[in-house]
């Protein structure tokens, strides 16, 4: 039990350290928008203006 124990910990280990690594290659190089192409998907990627609505008149 001891021996499977200790490949859990191992494995657990090496799956921290490459999530740590992958999020830090997404966020702070710039080859992040080459790999996540989710932001196409969705259509966040194009800024549009949007119309406000002004609810309250101020007086000047």
């Amino acid at each position: 039990m001891k021996r499977f124990e200790g490949i859990l910990i191992k494995l657990i280990i090496i799956q921290l350290v490459t999530m740590i690594v992958a999020q830090g290659l997404l966020l702070y190089t710039p080859i992040s928008p080459y790999l996540t192409k989710i932001i196409d998907y969705e259509g966040v990627n194009k800024s549009e203006a949007t119309q406000t609505i002004e609810t309250f008149f101020h007086k000047e």
